[in-house]
């Protein structure tokens, strides 16, 4: 199982470099379920994985001009205080067990894992349908709002260990008033920073890391980004998107049957 988790390593990048999100949702679940980490400690190092591999995608829209950093900050800022806030002062006080579904006991892993479904499915939903935003709105940036929705996002990346580009892509598309091109590169450097913060909080606060383990994967959704980024280049990331999107709906519907009636 463990090579069939470093080939789904690949894919996370591959996602990533086509549209900007979409692979960070996959890492829980594959680091859950391919790798038997438990799914808190699996946040941790989704947040390691996902950050520094859309760090080395975010440097590439760079070059390329499609980096907004005054929208990143005004997004990212927020983001950053709440997601602390999460994992270094919520997630500790919530309790292992709390409470029970006919004979399924909910605890805090299951409810980790419940909720990603949950947003899987519903990021699965804006995937599929049909986008007309693909160019860069002429109206000013709305940054109050880019504000307040960046510090929202924060709270659940902080609780899932996703990036967030799922979220954060919409956010800058109809606030930042981006283009999707734009949207994409602004979206890589948010999840860089804020994954990368995120994950270095739970080691001051002594997560117990296995360095090969996450090297290696690293390094395979690094190989993934490129392939990404090079396919990008032939085929519309946008045309791709529906069909991701069904694998997000379908994985996402496994995750809640599984949790909820075999775990």
């Amino acid at each position: 199982m463990e090579y069939v988790g470093y080939f789904a390593a690949m894919i996370i990048g591959i996602a990533l470099g086509l549209i900007g999100g979409g692979g960070s949702i996959l890492t829980v679940p594959i680091l859950v379920y391919l790798f038997n980490i438990d799914p808190e400690t699996a946040t941790s190092y989704s947040l390691f994985v996902v950050g520094v591999t859309a760090l080395v995608g975010s440097y590439r829209y760079f070059n390329l001009g499609y980096l907004k950093l005054r929208q990143a900050a005004y997004f990212g800022l927020p983001s950053i205080i709440s997601l602390l806030l999460m994992r270094n002062i919520l997630m500790p006080i919530i309790p292992e067990s709390l409470f029970v579904i006919g004979q399924t006991m909910i605890s805090k892993s299951v409810l980790i894992m419940l909720i990603f479904a949950l947003l899987m499915i519903a990021a699965s939903y804006s995937m599929i349908k049909k986008s007309s935003g693909s160019s860069a709105d002429d109206s000013l940036p709305d940054f109050r709002k880019l504000v307040m929705v960046g510090f929202i996002i924060g709270i659940i990346i902080g609780f899932l260990g996703a990036g967030g580009g799922f979220l954060i892509i919409p956010a800058l598309l109809i606030f930042g008033k981006l283009s999707m091109k734009q949207s994409v590169g602004t979206s890589l450097l948010i999840i860089a920073v804020n994954s990368l913060i995120g994950f270095g909080g739970d080691l001051v606060s002594g997560l117990e890391i296995k360095g090969m383990l996450l090297v290696i994967i690293l390094i395979m959704a690094i190989i993934g980004m490129f392939i990404g980024t090079i396919i990008s280049k032939r085929i519309n990331g946008a045309a791709l998107k529906p069909a991701f999107g069904w694998f997000i709906l379908l994985m996402g519907s496994y995750i809640i049957i599984k949790e909820l009636f075999f775990h």
